[in-house]
This record gives structure tokens, C-alpha cells and sequence, in this order.
């Protein structure tokens, strides 16, 4: 079954973009350090409850879908619908930019990683889902035999506000699994397949 994207969140995330900056100027810095771990963060984003990013796929790829946030007294909650995958697993992950300019993903650069620690898969604390090593290890997508994947996790330790922020980033799903802690930096989850800037969506009515 064909899964369409909202037209208004679609428009959401567009209008976030202009705010994310010069992107084709910064394209060789960011994806120089595509596989590395980045320390700088965003300032001063306050009062967003809602964000959503709208996948778009990369170069020989055809990967669409949706991944949503929402601020809720237990955390951060994700949901997301995606298509056009292969069956099985897909890591998936906040990367540093919110840069969509190189075909292939790599302007996003690294793993959202701001307190330069290992990569690792999310897990449950205290009984609650708190995100993998990096603050955007967001662990796996685990499409279907007809390519879709659905996702609905809440975390403790993940953020729309503060310095921490994962607004303005970027979403990164991978061609393979995400194989954790075992396999740094980034899980060998393979080539980037689909990518889209995380932008703040209107909250629903």
C-alpha cells in the first residue's frame, strides 16, 4: 500500500530550511568529516514541541517516508513510516548537519555526537528507551517484506530544546543493520540511502 506524506508537514519542514544556512558552502568541510565525532552544538532553541523530517532518497536509491518527534512528559517520542526498503533491518540515525546538498548523504556529516562518546545501539534504563552512545543513535528501522518499516519509541535523553537539540539536524537511514557498540563509529550500517532535515512541524489540532 502506497503511503503518502502530509502535504502541510511537508511544507513545515520546507520552510525550515532556509534557516539551516549556506549549505553548498559548507559541503567539503561537513563531509570531510562524515565518519567522525563532532563536539559543537545548536544554541538557544527554545519552546519546540513538534518536529518532523521528510526522507528524501539519495543518489540510485528510492526510499520516501516521514520521521516524527514529540515533546511528551516521558521524553522525545519518534514515530516514523518508510518506504521503499529492503527487508530487514536499516540503522538510522540524527546526523551533525542539516546539510542535503551531496547526492550520496555524506553532506550531513557525522553521528550527532556532542559529548564525543562511542557509538551504540539504544536500550532501556530505569525503565525507560534512552538513545544509543551518541546523543542520535536512534538504533534500527526494521522494514517488512513489502519495504515498509513503522517506528514509535519514546526517550528520555533525547531533545527538541537546549543545547542539545536535535532541530535543524539531519536524519540518515542506512542500507544495512546497525550493529552497535561492536563495530565503531557507526555500527557499520553501510551507505546512506535516504536522508532530510529534522525542521519543526505545527503541532496537530
Amino acid at each position: 500500500m502506497t503511503r503518502s506524506i502530509p502535504t502541510a508537514a511537508l511544507c513545515a519542514t520546507l520552510c525550515f530550511l532556509p534557516a539551516c544556512g549556506n549549505q553548498s558552502a559548507g559541503t567539503g568541510q561537513h563531509a570531510a568529516h562524515a565518519d567522525g565525532h563532532h563536539h559543537d552544538h545548536a544554541e538557544g532553541i527554545q519552546g519546540v514541541t513538534h518536529a518532523i523530517c521528510v526522507l528524501s532518497a539519495t543518489e540510485g536509491n528510492a526510499v520516501a517516508g516521514w520521521i516524527r518527534f514529540e515533546q511528551t512528559d516521558a521524553g522525545v517520542r519518534v514515530t516514523a513510516e518508510v518506504d521503499g526498503l529492503t527487508p530487514g533491518k536499516h540503522g538510522f540515525h540524527v546526523h551533525m548537519f542539516g546539510d542535503l546538498s551531496a547526492a550520496d548523504g555524506t553532506a550531513t556529516g557525522g553521528h550527532f555526537d556532542p559529548h564525543g562518546v562511542d557509538h551504540g545501539l539504544p536500550g532501556m534504563h530505569d525503565d525507560h528507551a534512552h538513545v544509543g552512545g551518541h546523543a542520535g543513535d536512534l538504533g534500527n528501522l526494521d522494514a517488512d517484506d513489502t519495504g515498509h518499516a513503522s517506528y514509535d519509541v519514546t526517550y528520555a535523553d533525547l531533545h527538541l530544546n537546549g543545547p542539545e537539540s536535535i532541530v535543524g539536524r539531519s536524519i540518515i537511514v542506512h542500507r544495512d543493520e546497525d550493529l552497535g557498540a561492536d563495530h565503531q563509529p557507526t555500527g557499520n550500517a553501510g551507505p546512506r540511502i535516504a536522508q532530510g532535515v529534522i525542521g519543526i512541524d505545527a503541532a496537530p489540532e
